[in-house]
């Protein structure tokens, strides 16, 4: 009997020891569970500022209301004030409140502050508030396709905000309420509050004021032309850091296009990243970088008839009555196709493709976003002799607008490749640093003087050629215009271009580039040199003017010719005495019409549009 009591005592003794101290914080929750109800506080999110401190995006206050059925006195008046005042039908949501069968009901997030404090008012038994944040993005549209959104939950869906979601996201925390087993709130309870710890902010590379100048100038085009979209994308050559990236159409970021998908899948991709498109002769800035660092083609002269058959394929250059004998730096001044065709075929496959790997054309650049497309370049070994031809001018090659800055900014910077990026740091809350980044040299791609070669060649594409309306006298810029066919369906679109120009400022020592794109302007207006040059000048004037750079007085004006009827060699002998640059639209040999019409005065060295039939 004794050994038996004693048997018990022990078992009781090691029962208790293993309820209270083995299993005792975990019954301790399970109790806290049942006597305790809590709600969701959330963390606010991150804040994202630009380089210069100005505030992108944040948050602002908004209600979560919730009801907990078995505390609610009065359910008629409980859902006829939540119903008016959430805008919920009134039978639905009696029909929840007075439902047993669940202790607590969400009946409505992101509620406005202001109809929070006017429900709170009304003193409703059971009815409950916690404070969440809401997303606000001050300047509205601005950055639309590169800040991204969040979702009612405050989570980053795409952009940045979806790119950095670990670090914008905090900590929730959560208020309680001790309640009966019935969840009915206990008379004189106090609620308790544990805070939430605030997401990390971001400072980016985006410099708001030039954003605002390439916001400004993709808008003017878009109007201007009837195009159906056009974008300008900005960077720092000597660091990667993306300065401005502007689209349109683009939306407000306060009010998002949510309940129609199509739209907004349209809106908010951000085409200078995701999309392709043929670069037309932009691209021959590569071709030339790789030929005169490969020792080919600075010393040789060019004969251009206005075409040049590749493997019994005639192909033409933009000036079908062609340039006649010229160096290299003439043909890249006038943009010559058969030039480049030279340049590509004494290059060979493999020394070019080299040169094209080396730029980072097929490649990611590894930029700091979502859905970053690599381009599509002709898998080498199928390379044809006309192949080769057609990718020298800036054919049959696909890069993403990404690719072209960063790889301009190489030729024109003394060689380097950078890697982009959007975050220059991020902070936690309470100002400790978490990460800033350290500028990334992927590799040399040319010598510092073959970068200086190209320098001056692009200096002399706007000072003397296609280039002229990106002009600012004080600020010189140095770039290339672009005009390329579309294609659709396998097929050359009829009447679609993309037209473009790149340039760095100030070409001497550069700083900025910038890549202006219209994107199929309207009209038989389509080249680079007058439907998207004069807006990257526009934005480089304005960047010499933010950056304290004296600008010079503007240069002479000469008044439009009236050439309609003139034979083409005598039009252009005229506008040659002028000083005027011409695109030719048409393969005839008179003259039927020009942009600018006769008597528009013009800026000495524009470029004006002859018709020819």
């Amino acid at each position: 009997m004794v050994i038996t009591i004693a048997f018990l005592f022990c078992a009781l003794t090691c029962r208790l020891f293993y309820i209270q101290v083995i299993e005792g914080s975990s019954l301790q929750v399970k109790a806290a569970q049942q006597w305790y109800r809590d709600l969701p506080l959330k963390a606010a999110r991150g804040l994202i500022y630009d380089r210069n401190g100005k505030i992108l995006a944040e948050n602002e206050d908004v209600y979560s209301v919730y009801v907990r059925p078995n505390a609610v006195t009065d359910p008629q008046k409980t859902a006829s004030v939540l119903a008016e005042n959430l805008d919920l039908g009134y039978e639905k949501l009696y029909t929840r409140i007075t439902t047993q069968k669940v202790s607590e009901i969400t009946v409505k997030r992101a509620v406005d502050k202001a109809t929070g404090e006017k429900i709170r008012k009304y003193g409703l038994d059971g009815v409950y508030f916690t404070v969440d944040s809401k997303r606000r993005y001050p300047e509205d549209n601005l950055l639309s396709q590169v800040m991204g959104f969040t979702n009612i939950d405050n989570v980053g869906q795409n952009g940045l905000e979806g790119y950095y979601d670990r670090y914008l996201t905090g900590v929730d925390g959560f208020a309680y309420t001790a309640t009966d087993i019935k969840g009915v709130e206990l008379e004189n309870s106090v609620t308790k509050y544990v805070p939430g710890i605030p997401g990390c902010d971001l400072t980016l590379t985006i410099d708001a004021n030039i954003q605002s100048f390439a916001e400004s100038a993709v808008m003017d085009a878009m109007q201007e032309w009837n195009s159906k979209s056009a974008s300008m994308l900005v960077m720092d050559c000597t660091s990667g850091a993306i300065v401005a990236m502007a689209i349109t159409p683009s939306f407000d970021l306060n009010n998002i296009p949510r309940d129609d998908i199509d739209k907004l899948n349209a809106l908010t991709k951000n085409s200078l990243i995701v999309d392709v498109y043929e670069p037309g002769s932009t691209f021959k800035t590569f071709t030339a970088a790789t030929a005169l660092e490969n020792g080919i083609g600075e010393d040789r002269s060019y004969y251009c008839p206005g075409y040049h058959m590749v493997d019994g394929q005639r192909i033409k250059c933009w000036k079908y009555i062609g340039h006649g004998s010229q160096k290299l730096g003439d043909g890249f001044k006038n943009s010559c196709n058969c030039v480049f065709m030279d340049l590509a075929l004494s290059l060979g496959t493999q020394r070019l493709y080299d040169g094209l790997e080396a730029f980072g054309f097929g490649q990611k650049t590894n930029v700091d976003f979502f859905g970053e497309s690599r381009g599509i370049i002709m898998n080498e070994s199928n390379v044809k002799t006309v192949d080769l031809a057609r990718i020298g001018f800036g054919q049959a090659i696909a890069v993403t607008p990404l690719q072209m800055v960063t790889a301009f900014s190489a030729v024109v910077n003394g060689g380097i490749l950078y890697e982009p990026y959007f975050v220059e740091k991020i902070d936690s809350y309470d100002g400790k640093n978490v990460y800033t980044h350290r500028k990334k040299e992927v590799r040399r791609v040319i010598s510092s003087e073959t970068s200086a070669k190209m320098r001056n060649y692009l200096g002399l594409v706007v000072s003397e050629g296609s280039g002229k309306k990106a002009q600012v006298c004080g600020f010189e810029v140095g770039g290339k215009t672009g005009t390329a066919q579309k294609y659709e369906g396998g097929g050359i679109a009829q009447g679609k271009y993309v037209s473009s120009f790149i340039g760095a400022a100030p070409i001497n020592d550069p700083k900025y580039v910038a890549l202006m794109i219209v994107d199929e302007p309207g009209g038989y207006v389509y080249y680079g040199s007058m439907t998207a040059t004069p807006y990257a000048g526009a934005v480089f004037k304005k960047i010499a003017d933010y950056m304290g750079v004296t600008v010079s007085d503007e240069p002479a004006t000469v008044e439009m010719p009236e050439l309609t009827d003139f034979a083409l060699l005598d039009a252009l002998e005229e506008l040659k005495r002028r000083g005027l640059y011409y695109e030719l639209a048409g393969e005839g040999t008179k003259v039927v019409g020009t942009v600018p019409v006769a008597g528009t005065m013009l800026p000495e060295g524009d470029a004006v549009l002859l018709r020819l039939g």
